[in-house]
């Protein structure tokens, strides 16, 4: 069974910070979510699905800059890509530790999206914090605190705090949905999403995998024919070079 199976992380292993971190976001989450049900009206349904469409735009767009963006040079990250023993040695674990320490959280979080190209249920084991940390300090705990803070302050329409809530839950989740993707087990609510076309399936994910050409969201794939001719346009004009797929140094 995979170790990754839910949110249990949010009171499992990580640092106090983490763990504070991800409590704040999901009290701030769901604090917008009742002010949404509270208020909700028939404009709330297309806002919430726009939303849901926005964070899944953003998850594919994401994606793609990340999947084809060079590793910085020189930071010898090849060497764990393409190592080929165990990756639970001690050999592979410090190397890691040492190549890790030479780039920045950015880089961190560029390689893993290459990474795991060729070792896709990798990202699946990962924990919550790993998956999700990066987009919930820069994007989704802001913005959900401002949604807070302006519902607090003066009246905000039922439907545009649906749109923003599932704006702000779709796009904080991105990374944990991508891993979802890529296990074999996952929570009921994950099965009943995909059954309600809220998430795609891993089937629909594989043509990603199959060709790293296309299909870069990973929510709820409504937006991939947008992003699939954003993507066939840049590569016409020279962009997102196949180099920048795997770490050269």
């Amino acid at each position: 069974m995979d170790r990754h199976e839910g949110f249990g992380e949010l009171t499992g292993p990580g640092s106090l910070g983490q763990r504070t971190l991800l409590w704040a976001f999901a009290v701030s989450l769901a604090a917008n979510a009742v002010a949404a049900v509270l208020n909700f009206g028939w404009a709330s349904i297309p806002t919430l699905l726009g939303g849901w469409y926005l964070a899944d735009l953003a998850s594919g767009l994401v994606h793609m800059a990340l999947d084809y963006r060079p590793c910085p040079p020189g930071k010898r990250l090849a060497d764990l890509y393409f190592y080929e023993g165990s990756r639970e040695s001690p050999e592979y674990l410090a190397m890691l530790r040492d190549r890790m320490s030479r780039v920045s959280a950015f880089d961190r979080l560029v390689y893993d999206f290459k990474n795991h190209h060729p070792r896709p249920h990798a990202l699946g084991r990962r924990d919550l914090w790993r998956q999700i940390g990066s987009t919930v300090v820069i994007g989704a705990l802001p913005m959900s605190l401002m949604l807070n803070l302006a519902m607090m302050v003066a009246p905000v329409p039922g439907w545009l705090c649906a749109g923003l809530f599932a704006a702000i839950a779709g796009g904080g989740f991105a990374q944990y949905f991508h891993g979802t993707l890529h296990r074999d087990q996952n929570p009921w609510f994950i099965n009943a999403m995909r059954r309600a076309n809220l998430l795609m399936t891993p089937a629909a994910h594989q043509l990603h995998h199959d060709s790293l050409q296309r299909d870069f969201a990973t929510n709820s794939g409504w937006s991939n024919p947008v992003i699939n001719r954003l993507f066939n346009a840049l590569r016409t004009r020279g962009y997102l070079d196949d180099e920048g797929l795997v770490p050269n140094a």
